[in-house]
C-alpha cells in the first residue's frame, strides 16, 4: 500500500526526529568532524526518500545505521583519512543523549573510557558503541555490521571484559 504525500513526509519528519541526533554521534565516531558526521546524516536520510517506506519501516533504525555506516567508510575511503584515534578526536565525540552539564561532571572519566575504547579492535568498538552509545540490538547490529549474532556477543564480551580490566589497572595505580 502506498503512502499518500502527508503521510510520507510525516514519515520522513518522525524518523529525523528520532533518529538524526544518535545518527551524527554514530557518524562523528567514524569522521571525528561534525560538520562531516552531519553531511553523511544528511545524506542518509535524503537515501531514506528515495525508498519505499513499506520496504524499510520495521527495520528503520537499523537500515539508517547501515547507510549512514557505508557513506562514513566511502567518505574515508575517498579521503583515504583512515587513521587511529588521537586524545583530541576522543575529546570531540560526545553521547547524542548527554547534557552539555553531564559531559562536563563526567568529563574524564568519560574521556578515559573512550580512551580505553578507542584501543579495543575495530570490530570491538564498533559493536559496543552501536550497542550501548546508540542503544541497537544485536539483530540491529547485525543488520548494521554484517556479524552474526554470536559473534557480536563474543565481541561485546571482551571488549567489555578488556575496557574493566584497564579501568581497574588504572583504579590500582591511582591508589599507589
Amino acid at each position: 500500500m502506498k503512502l499518500s504525500p502527508q503521510e510520507f513526509e510525516s514519515f520522513i519528519e518522525e524518523a529525523v526526529t528520532e533518529y538524526e541526533s544518535s545518527l551524527i554521534g554514530y557518524a562523528r565516531t567514524y569522521l571525528y568532524d561534525l560538520d562531516r558526521a552531519r553531511d553523511v546524516v544528511q545524506d542518509t536520510f535524503i537515501r531514506l526518500c528515495k525508498q519505499d517506506p513499506e520496504k524499510v519501516k520495521l527495520h528503520l533504525k537499523s537500515w539508517l545505521f547501515t547507510v549512514c555506516r557505508n557513506r562514513c567508510l566511502d567518505v574515508l575511503r575517498k579521503d583515504k583519512r583512515i587513521e587511529p584515534l588521537d586524545d583530541a578526536g576522543w575529546q570531540k565525540i560526545a553521547s547524542p543523549d548527554s547534557s552539555a552539564s553531564e559531559n562536563a561532571e563526567s568529563g574524564d572519566e568519560h574521556l578515559d573510557i573512550m580512551r580505553y575504547i578507542g584501543r579495543l579492535s575495530e570490530n570491538q568498538r564498533e559493536v559496543i558503541l552501536l550497542k550501548f552509545q546508540q542503544g541497537l540490538s544485536y539483530e540491529e547490529i547485525h543488520r548494521v555490521t554484517g556479524l552474526k549474532s554470536g559473534n557480536i556477543g563474543f565481541l561485546i564480551h571482551a571488549g567489555l571484559k578488556r575496557l574493566r580490566g584497564w579501568m581497574q589497572e588504572k583504579g590500582d595505580a591511582n591508589e599507589d
